[in-house]
């Protein structure tokens, strides 16, 4: 039996499990496109099975001690897998969302100087067809899917064997994943062993009351898998060995409902914008979510209705609601349990989603400043959000002036705008970049959300000298001014809004609105009342 009492290495992380006795069915909602033939139910031996053999392709490719791969295809847990087999041979791997525009994927592969481009033919050819040859941006490229000019297939390294496992020192580079973007090219961030094993998933990987994962749970994931959330999630709850494991790759209901109707989650991660996508699928008798008693979102601010419908879903007597803030940089730095009785107020000004908790006990520590003189505010009022964390990561690739003036003395700057109350909770404000003068963009859309249930989103866009600019995302892209007006009489002046339908919005691989390009698309002005400086 391994002597580990929480996950560590990544590259052996599921020989570690199998050692372990770990009983966990793994459960997709369809085969990895790595290895197809495998099929969508799959236990831990197989996997770690599957990820030796995977390390023989990677070697065979070339790929050597302290090499960077980048990994860029479509959505699925095999980013995990496939992360577990760069780290097994001693090298570094790099996930990058194949949403990214290729202009970004052409940045970011430039930065890492990669070794090995792990990629697919469809994202291949989309960006050779814009003009972007992303082969010609690492020393090889493994395609897994089929074959491509100028790259290998797993054909070409199939069958060699995978030489003995490498464990990185605690404190040396263990992965690489970008920043969402929302504001332009994301940063590449880079953990440790020592931050996102030990400090992150070893933290989850406890039995916490409410948060941690039971032995007859089926705990659900529908996330962007090439975020770092993805290697946390993943080694925490498999460490702690529930009964089923749900990965799902896709947020379109017609991959993700029958799925979820079938496996009947009891816990359920997801991203903001998926989970206002299945709003709509909560209704009904014996519906995909009447068995969770445990939701959690800690990718982006949650608008009131969306938790409530959900809360709402379950025949759970006490469902909780799981609201965490944090970064790709820190992980997780305040958590907050939200219930049906928190949620039942509607139509407020002041919607609790904003409350995003306190600090997590004995692991992090906040301040607010002043974002002009970098000193401490009184409790109550608004400025940057410093931080301290042990789980903080170790910079950015190739962007390392970026990295150090987000430091003052000890502490790092996170770049959203908040306050601590006097009961010590964290109310969260805006990211400093998208700050109004008036107010709080997130609380003006929260307002708007739960006032206008036509609104499945609105995005407000601060334009200097200009009152804000509203986009309000729609189903169809209609919108009833009227009732918009009537939503609104309340709140500071607001230009008309601009109305977008659901998929005309650019958003990230995670679902964020991309504002800057938001912007670019309706023809506003690129000018904000942030600077910017810390995003």
């Amino acid at each position: 039996m391994t002597p580990f009492t929480k996950p560590i290495h990544l590259g052996t992380l599921f020989d570690d499990l199998a050692d372990r006795g770990t009983a966990t069915a793994v459960h997709l909602s369809r085969p990895m496109d790595i290895a197809p033939e495998l099929g969508s139910a799959l236990d831990v031996p197989r996997l770690a099975e599957l990820v030796a053999e995977v390390a023989g392709w990677l070697s065979a490719a070339g790929v050597g001690l302290g090499d960077r791969v980048a990994i860029a295809k479509r959505n699925h847990w095999d980013y995990v897998v496939l992360s577990c087999a760069v780290a097994r041979l001693g090298a570094v791997p790099a996930s990058l969302s194949a949403h990214l525009d290729p202009s970004v994927l052409e940045t970011l592969l430039k930065r890492l100087e990669p070794a090995l481009l792990v990629t697919d033919t469809a994202l291949l050819a989309a960006c050779r067809e814009g003009g972007t040859d992303l082969a010609s941006l690492a020393a090889r490229t493994l395609v897994v899917d089929g074959t491509a000019e100028g790259a290998l297939s797993t054909d070409d390294v199939r069958g060699a064997a995978a030489p003995p496992p490498r464990r990185p020192p605690l404190d040396a580079p263990l992965a690489v994943m970008h920043t969402s973007g929302t504001t332009g090219v994301p940063k590449l961030v880079v953990h440790s062993t020592r931050t996102i094993m030990r400090r992150l998933a070893g933290f989850e990987a406890h039995r916490w009351p409410l948060l941690g994962s039971r032995p007859d749970d089926t705990v659900a994931s529908a996330i962007s898998f090439a975020h770092g959330r993805a290697l946390a999630w993943t080694a925490s709850v498999l460490w702690l060995a529930p009964a089923r494991l749900l990965a799902v790759s896709s947020s379109d209901w017609a991959e993700a409902g029958p799925f979820l109707r079938r496996h009947r989650p009891t816990t359920l991660e997801t991203q903001p914008a998926t989970y206002v996508r299945w709003q709509d699928r909560t209704g009904g008798p014996h519906g995909p979510f009447e068995r969770v008693r445990l939701f959690i979102s800690t990718f982006d601010a949650m608008h009131p209705p969306t938790v409530r419908a959900f809360l709402n879903a379950t025949r759970r007597r006490h469902p909780v609601w799981m609201q965490g803030w944090g970064q790709s940089e820190t992980g997780p730095l305040t958590f907050r349990f939200l219930t049906r009785r928190a949620m039942a107020a509607e139509s407020g000004r002041h919607p609790t989603t904003r409350d995003i908790g306190r600090p997590i006990p004995t692991r992090t520590s906040l301040r607010v400043v002043d974002p002009r003189t970098l000193r401490l505010v009184p409790r109550g009022e608004t400025g940057l959000v410093f931080c301290r964390t042990e789980a903080l990561c170790l910079g950015y690739v190739g962007e390392e002036e970026r990295w150090r003036s987000k430091w003052v003395g000890q502490w790092w700057n996170t770049g959203d705008l908040g306050a601590i109350t006097r009961t010590g909770s964290v109310r969260l404000v805006d990211r400093e970049v998208d700050a109004i003068p008036e107010g709080s963009c997130l609380e003006w859309e929260d307002v708007i959300a739960d006032r206008l249930p036509q609104v499945l989103e609105c995005v407000v866009l601060g334009l200097p000298g200009r009152p804000s600019l509203p986009v309000a995302v729609t189903e169809d892209g209609e919108l009833d001014l009227p009732a918009w007006r009537r939503a609104v009489t309340d709140l500071p002046p607001l230009a008309d809004p601009v109305v977008m339908a659901w998929d005309d919005v650019p958003r990230t691989g995670t679902g964020k609105v991309r504002r800057c390009a938001l912007r670019d698309r309706i023809g506003a002005a690129p000018d904000t009342h942030g600077t910017g400086r810390w995003t």
